[in-house]
């Protein structure tokens, strides 16, 4: 597997314990976000590169930067047509992109004072922003939040193709932690090296109301 990996107790030490945060596998240059599809739709990226088959471009498909979400939603890998879990490679000049362009998806969890100037950003943007209880590898939520981004129209087709740098099936690596995530001591669980992602644009996180925090980032993305 191309992701860098670490023992998931020594990453939730340093993780925050609450407050919105993304969280994600990202360098300088690029960021992962996974997704989790039926082998038709998840072999076709692998092996090809890119999203096309049987993807759909003309409905909203969502992605999720951080591993563990993606794990609670999949039932690490067990649900039907979630059986294999991409780490899809972006550009981050994209993510950042997309970032820029979300707008939560529910008037209560935006930065919006005003419910018509809410409904007007939603028409007017093709990214959908999600706040949702993070959750522990056996499923439980936490108190931290993550976010997912839902894609439709011209950014879905971007998405799809130009924005990827590469498409890494990552299923075995999957069911091999499995049985790791169970019970609630975790000390053999391996999971994608995650960082606090912070955007290049101070207003961007401002919007996004992301929690305040001491951690790091890489330089801005550069567009």
């Amino acid at each position: 597997m191309n992701l860098l990996t670490e023992p998931y107790l020594a990453q939730k030490s340093r993780w925050p314990a609450d407050g919105q945060h993304i969280l994600a596998h990202f360098d300088e240059n690029s960021v992962v976000v996974y997704q989790a599809y039926s082998p038709k739709i998840g072999d076709f990226a692998a092996q090809h590169g890119y999203f096309g088959g049987d993807f759909s471009l003309g409905r909203m498909s969502w992605m999720k930067p951080n591993f563990l979400w993606m794990m609670y939603r999949s039932g690490w890998g067990t649900k039907e047509n979630q059986e294999v879990t991409l780490a899809v490679r972006l550009k981050r000049s994209f993510f950042e992109a997309v970032l820029e362009q979300g707008v939560a998806s529910t008037f209560g969890a935006s930065s919006s004072s005003d419910t018509e100037e809410w409904k007007r950003a939603v028409a007017a943007s093709d990214v959908r922003l999600q706040w949702d209880p993070d959750h522990a590898p056996s499923g439980g939520p936490v108190v931290r939040r993550a976010i997912q981004l839902g894609l439709r129209g011209e950014i879905l087709r971007e998405y799809a193709r130009e924005a990827i740098l590469e498409i890494e099936d990552i299923s075995p690596f999957v069911t091999e932690q499995r049985p790791n995530a169970q019970g609630q001591n975790y000390e053999h669980l391996i999971t994608p090296r995650e960082q606090i992602y912070v955007p290049s644009q101070p207003e961007v996180a401002h919007r996004l109301n992301l929690s305040a925090t001491n951690g790091t980032s890489f330089p801005a993305a550069k567009v």
